[in-house]
């Protein structure tokens, strides 16, 4: 048996090597993986001495050559084959043991240039593996250090079975399938235009969920080796383990949050924000947050954009959350919320809003639907008053505010806001005047003097004209409709000030 090794990753390579020279494998390797088996006492035999050949252009050639890959390809069960590697004096490799250049940790560095990006596409690994796992009915390939121990017990009790090295090449294939995907986004970074032709996305399972959004649906979740920030780099502190509906939660509610550059504190129920609200005191952003609707915010989730402090953790009290989520926690505050045991807290490290559209994709039946994130800088000054009235500057400010808050709501969309926190929002509504009458309805008293925003146009004066019986005095809405004229008209017989953003923001 002959066993060719050659990793990046060297956990556990040598005992594995180790322990297949004592099954009786000869041992073919490469570069800094030779040297390491070497220096561990190991016999192995390099690959240029295999191939009689010597590595070229700084180890960018070493193993692309038909000693090695005549070796690895030829089929045991067809004569010609082998009586064409005798005739060349080459020996079959038996198992194939490799795992590819760091590319994707290399690119994220910031500092990354395209010079050492390029340095890092594998080109040879990823042959041997591919070659391995096409043959893979003779040869046994093994990508995955966490493999090494029941592969070396099956090979000192005679092989691997067909079964396992088919899934073996199933996971190779996989393997390699991520990496070219990983290299193919890089180099697809700031050079499309318009939609790609063929989406590539390179996902690899975080870890399973105890089920979906029903106990009866299996899920997990699945990130991308390039992805920086989200929920996918959460460190989870505290609490039981998380689930699909927990995940989509949380990163509503860190979108939410990311929005803002002042201290801001959300309360999200279902995806949507039922509370949200800014102040310079985080337990005072969060008191105001939760004020919003404080019937909703029981099993909602609690995001802040800055590291929770000792006050805002006591200002929590004994309201049951799901999850607790922030860049850091202070120490107090962590003392604080550790002592609700199931309680999840996420430490989600720098709190960044995205500046660049990234692809969102949604899966139909019978295909996916992709577009960019909706990320766009908006200059509440440039918006074009349309009514009589101009909004004060206070107003103007809180419908920039609402603004940024209605785009995290469903669609048919609605948020009342006042003095930097949200009071009341209509979602996921057939119709936007019911939307309007929900979010009125859940600010009460407080929609007196409030502002509005709506994600799209109304369609109808009834909108508007709902908001002003609750006493909203200001409206930020895209326009667009058939019907604005009448919406302005109605706007200035209630004495309301309205401004035309002119974007949308549905959020289906």
């Amino acid at each position: 048996m002959k066993a060719l090794l050659s990793v990046w990753d060297k956990s556990g390579i040598v005992d594995f090597a180790r322990g297949l020279r004592e099954a009786g494998a000869d041992l073919v390797s490469t570069g800094g993986t030779a040297r390491a088996l070497a220096e561990a006492g190991l016999p192995v035999q390099e690959v240029s001495d295999l191939t009689g050949f010597p590595e070229m252009m700084d180890g960018r050639v070493k193993t692309l050559h038909p000693r090695v890959h005549a070796g690895i390809l030829a089929r045991r069960d067809r004569p010609q084959h082998l009586a064409q590697l005798g005739a060349h004096g080459i020996e079959t490799i038996d198992l194939v043991c490799v795992n590819l250049y760091p590319f994707a940790e290399t690119v994220r560095r910031p500092s990354v240039t395209l010079e050492e990006a390029l340095e890092n596409i594998d080109i040879g690994g990823p042959t041997m593996v591919r070659a391995g796992a096409k043959n893979f009915q003779f040869v046994t390939v093994v990508v995955d250090p966490q493999d090494y121990p029941w592969v070396l017990e099956r090979v000192r009790v005679g092989g691997t079975s067909l079964e396992e090295r088919r899934k073996l090449a199933r996971k190779a294939f996989e393997h390699v399938s991520l990496y070219d995907a990983t290299v193919a986004r890089y180099l697809a970074q700031g050079s499309e235009e318009g939609m790609p032709a063929t989406l590539v996305m390179g996902l690899s399972k975080r870890y399973d969920l105890r089920y979906g959004e029903n106990p009866h649906q299996q899920a997990a979740f699945y990130v991308s080796p390039l992805d920086r920030g989200g929920v996918g780099e959460a460190r989870q502190l505290h609490g039981r383990e998380l689930s699909y509906n927990n995940l989509l939660d949380a990163s509503a509610a860190w979108g939410s949050v990311c929005e803002f550059e002042e201290c801001a504190v959300a309360v999200i129920k279902h995806t949507n924000p039922c509370g949200l609200a800014v102040h310079s005191d985080q337990a005072e952003a969060y008191r105001r947050a939760y004020a919003g609707d404080p019937v909703s915010a029981f099993g909602g989730i609690v995001a802040c954009n800055r590291p929770v402090t000792e006050a805002a953790a006591r200002a929590m009290g004994d309201v049951f959350y799901e999850i607790v989520l922030a860049p850091d926690f202070e120490p107090g505050a962590l003392e604080v919320l550790s002592k609700k045991r199931n309680l999840r807290l996420l430490a989600m490290g720098e709190a960044r809003r995205p500046t660049q559209p990234v692809l969102e994709v949604r899966q139909l039946n019978g295909g996916v639907l992709v577009q960019t994130g909706d990320v766009l800088e908006e200059v509440p000054t440039t918006w074009r008053t349309v009514t009589e009235r101009a909004p004060t500057s206070d107003e103007l400010r809180d419908l920039a505010f609402a603004w940024r808050v209605v785009k995290h709501v469903k669609s048919n969309a609605i948020v009342l806001a006042k003095d930097g926190a949200l009071l009341g929002m209509g979602a996921g509504q057939p119709n936007r005047v019911t939307s309007v009458r929900l979010a009125v309805q859940a600010a009460g008293k407080r929609s007196a003097g409030s502002v509005m925003a709506s994600d799209a146009f109304f369609p109808f004066p009834d909108g508007v004209e709902a908001a002003g019986e609750g006493g909203v005095t200001a409206v930020a809405q895209p326009g667009g409709s058939i019907r604005d004229q009448e919406v302005i008209a109605a706007a200035n017989r209630l004495g309301m000030a309205m401004v035309f953003t002119g974007v949308r923001h549905f959020r289906h």
